[in-house]
């Protein structure tokens, strides 16, 4: 079931066009990763599906209520209130029944990683508790529909981890639309992909399909030296990429095939540690389609 269906969501400013004609769905209990270079529009759609920013033309069906959680990519605290205080502020404003306000705040800080820092003021937080802390406040009134913008950017690897972990704990009840530069999380918990470039959407599907339109696999071979890699690339005279002593070997349908690959390297094996048959990455698809014209 679509929790959200966007039709031809478009947003201009001053005659340029931030958003063009996008149009995509989300299934129930999905994470979607909104991807594209600065200035592609992903932090305008985002506030337009928020309610933040009014489209310019184009629909936004929702199909529940009430219940969207939104963290933006760089959150905004007040400094004079605790942890506490803020998430309980957060949840009143979010339609939390006055009961279950105090409980369902100290939960919330606790799911996120702060329950030792209740009653900690915000201005004394690291940038990884600020977005630990925005993602509370996002998630607070158990959204529906939650949208993240760039939620794991402040982050170190650890903490991105941790954050990742979180959001596909939350997968079961919650749908997930959120932006990234960091594709490898991306590529970690997708279901969909959106593609956006110069406001419009490029490239829409799940991250197989994506990557099946992109297929380019390849044999990685690892020599123990550049001169055993050398020897192989001259003897074999197949097209390839070498640096030092990795060799890429592209699997097309003008090359060698797997098996001859694998009888040409038993013929001097000596030389070689390792074989890899490779798949096209998130991040060479990104290269890919933000380089096209």
């Amino acid at each position: 079931m679509s929790v959200l269906e966007v039709k031809e969501l478009t947003k201009s400013y001053a005659g340029t066009l931030a958003v063009d004609h996008v149009s995509f769905a989300l299934e129930e209990g999905t994470a979607t990763a909104l991807i594209g270079p600065n200035g592609s529009g992903k932090t305008t759609t985002l506030s337009m599906i928020a309610g933040l920013l009014k489209e310019t033309e184009g629909t936004i069906h929702k199909d529940f209520k009430s219940g969207v959680g939104f963290l933006p990519q760089y959150p905004q605290f007040f400094s004079w209130l605790s942890a506490l205080e803020f998430i309980e502020m957060a949840a009143k404003i979010s339609g939390v029944e006055s009961k279950n306000i105090r409980q369902q705040s100290i939960r919330t800080l606790e799911f996120v990683g702060l329950g030792a820092a209740v009653n900690k003021k915000t201005g004394a937080f690291s940038g990884g508790m600020r977005q630990r802390l925005g993602l509370a406040q996002a998630i607070v009134h158990q959204p529906i529909l939650l949208l993240l913008d760039e939620p794991v950017s402040a982050l170190d690897p650890t903490g991105r981890r941790e954050i990742m972990d979180l959001l596909k704990s939350l997968q079961k009840d919650t749908t997930i639309l959120y932006s990234t530069h960091i594709l490898n999380d991306a590529e970690e918990m997708t279901d969909q992909l959106l593609f956006l470039k110069q406001g419009k959407l490029v490239e829409h599907g799940s991250l197989a399909e994506v990557k099946n339109r992109y297929a380019e696999p390849k044999i990685q071979i690892r020599f123990e030296s550049e001169q055993a890699a050398a020897a192989f690339q001259s003897r074999v005279l197949w097209p390839m990429d070498r640096t030092r002593n990795l060799i890429d070997l592209p699997l097309t349908e003008h090359g060698p095939t797997m098996q001859q690959v694998l009888e040409a390297l038993a013929q001097d094996g000596s030389g070689i540690s390792g074989v890899n048959r490779q798949n096209v990455s998130l991040e060479e698809i990104f290269l890919k389609v933000a380089g096209e014209k």
